[in-house]
């Protein structure tokens, strides 16, 4: 679309010529500025009020959230049902859609873009008739100290707005990092946000990064590859319904993320994919929940993203306005098919196949030639001259690895049961605290073979990749261990948080790291003695000893590896290193009232 396109069809919606001018107090300074520039934060919390005191039966303005340098986290609630509190929206049976804009503060069309689209479907403009069907929670910026660190060229591969704010928090947090693990206030106060009113469908607005072509919006829906089977289909409706609206409006929409599958390289095509639980996408599928991520192109002129932003949150209400009573039905009949999914094997993570097909992509021009700045080679772009890009799309998904889920649910041992319960509550998850001790306990265990630490910190965490396999053993369980179990609705989230080889659990995020150092030694001269003692007392030993020296070279050159041999088979080892800090059990032990 072009921008000689989409500016006269902008000034229209923002009330041009042709349409009486909205009132000042519910007008953006996007607006006023022509879409060359976005307002400062102040400014969202004055029209958040100012849309309340306009549409006192249909806006709420509320603040959910207070960001580490003290602002206040707004969020409106919109309905004509008069259901604008999440026990009335829930009592009404209403489908609950939450659109947030600003999680990345310099991509902030949505914001902009929301407003408008919020003053038209109230005036009846946009819309019409949905907000008779269900309830919208907006939350113009989730990064609200983000959006404070204000300036030109946060964004240096992006057209516009004129200056805008930056991607990270004041606590240098990346929120589209953080579903899963949820370390940053501002992304707890949304994840209780989210429980408070249970979203059928989420949707996360966000303006992409990449290189130059004609397309200029993606529209990605999870579940479509990965979680429930059912709420797949409803997520593929949804996706191609709302890319059939903007197709219809001049839009290009794609239902994948256009990044190269090499850097730089345009004939290396395209690969999509399931993203982990870190991002949106990822993460509420596992809630049985629909989210959406909403990518505009960000070479894009911002009036032209703004307007297509706009039209697609029109488009989702719509949608969810028609068929979000029915969706929210398959959602409840999910949540009671996860509830049943103990024994069975669920993904934890899901990778893309070698299988490529051949798409139409609408490029531009383009030139690989050697830089005489960099000396690399770069791609130049033509804009004056569209060209269709015959490309390869791998996009057969499949699952990287599963784990088959405990009958029963997980066990955290009591010294960890205060910082693993809170994690598990910001969640939402149900768990029991156990009240009496648990004496030789059947269990799996996981005993890890290999435990890699990331080589650099991660959002503050130094990452863990652990090798490994769940055996029987029996543990003793002291009193005040958590009893977590598989029988609830979230039990797909129960798994991705506490099975240890998931790619955003616990132990990956190095909750756990201490569990995998070694604390307690034995000196040589020490094993060196002990290892006589044992090879004289045990003639099995010798003889498996022996045949390690002639089958092994590199042990057999290794001093250490020698000692450690006979180390590891003394009582004085340390049973406990390696050993993941939380059990499964096939059944729920001694028990007690299993609470969220």
């Amino acid at each position: 679309m072009s921008l000689r396109r989409a500016l006269p069809a902008l000034l229209l919606l923002a009330g041009g010529p042709l349409s009486a001018a909205p009132p000042a107090a519910l007008t953006t300074h996007a607006e006023r500025s022509g879409f060359v520039e976005t307002g400062r934060y102040d400014e969202t919390i004055a029209l958040c009020d100012a849309f309340q005191s306009a549409y006192p039966d249909a806006v709420r303005c509320f603040d959910f959230g207070m960001s580490p340098e003290g602002r206040t986290m707004k969020a409106l609630a919109v309905s004509r049902t008069g259901a604008l509190t999440p026990d009335a929206a829930h009592a009404a049976d209403l489908p609950v859609v939450l659109i947030q804009g600003g999680i990345h503060a310099g991509e902030i069309d949505g914001k902009d873009a929301g407003f408008l689209a919020l003053r038209q479907v109230l005036d009846g403009e946009a819309a019409v008739g949905a907000l008779e069907q269900l309830v919208w929670v907006f939350v113009p910026v989730f990064s609200v100290d983000g959006h404070e660190r204000f300036g030109a060229w946060n964004r240096p591969n992006q057209r516009g707005p004129r200056e805008m704010g930056w991607r990270t928090t004041a606590q240098n947090y990346n929120l589209n990092r953080d579903y899963a693990k949820a370390d940053s206030p501002e992304m707890q106060a949304m994840l209780a946000l989210v429980d408070a009113w249970d979203p059928i469908a989420y949707v996360d607005l966000h303006a992409t990064n990449g290189a130059q072509f004609e397309h200029d919006i993606s529209i990605q829906v999870e579940p479509v590859h990965a979680g429930d089977p059912d709420l797949r289909a409803v997520g593929t409706a949804w996706r191609d319904g709302v890319m059939a609206d903007l197709a219809a409006q001049g839009s290009l929409p794609l239902p994948f993320y256009p990044s190269f599958v090499r850097h730089d390289e345009p004939d290396s095509g395209f690969e999509d994919g399931v993203s982990p639980p870190r991002f949106s996408t990822g993460y509420f599928l596992l809630r049985n929940r629909l989210a959406m991520l909403v990518e505009t192109h960000s070479w894009k002129e911002y009036p032209v993203r703004v307007q297509i932003t706009r039209n697609t949150i029109v488009s989702v209400l719509e949608h969810i306005a028609r068929q979000g009573r029915e969706w929210v039905g398959v959602a409840r009949e999910a949540d009671r098919r996860a509830a049943a999914l103990g024994g069975q094997s669920v993904p934890l993570d899901y990778t893309t196949t070698d299988a490529a097909r051949i798409v139409d992509f609408r490029g531009y021009a383009y030139t690989r030639t050697p830089s005489e700045v960099s000396g690399a080679l770069m791609t130049r772009y033509d804009e004056t001259t569209p060209q269709l890009w015959r490309v390869p799309l791998r996009d057969e998904i499949v699952p990287a690895r599963s784990a088959t889920l405990p009958r029963g649910g997980y066990l955290v041992p009591a010294a960890l049961a205060d910082r693993v319960g809170e994690a598990l509550r910001r969640h939402g998850i149900a768990f029991a605290r156990i009240d009496r001790a648990q004496p030789e306990l059947a269990v799996e265990v996981f005993r890890a073979t290999t435990a890699t630490p990331a080589t650099t910190s991660v959002e503050g965490h130094q990452r863990l990749t652990l090798e490994g396999d769940w055996t029987p053993e029996t543990q003793n369980l002291a009193a005040g261990a958590l009893y977590v179990p598989i029988a609830q609705p979230r039990a797909r989230l129960v798994a991705a948080l506490l099975e240890p080889q998931a790619p955003d659990s616990l132990a990956a995020w190095g909750r756990f790291n201490t569990h995998f150092e070694r604390k307690e030694y034995m000196e040589d001269y020490v094993a060196e003695q002990v290892a006589r003692e044992m090879l004289t007392a045990d003639p099995a030993l010798q003889a498996e000893f022996d045949a390690r020296l002639r089958d092994d070279a590199a042990f057999a050159a290794d001093p250490r590896a020698r000692l450690e041999f006979f180390y590891r088979r003394h009582s004085a080892w340390d049973t406990r290193l390696n050993l993941y800090p939380v059990f499964r059990t096939e059944r729920a032990p001694g028990s007690t009232e299993v609470r969220r």
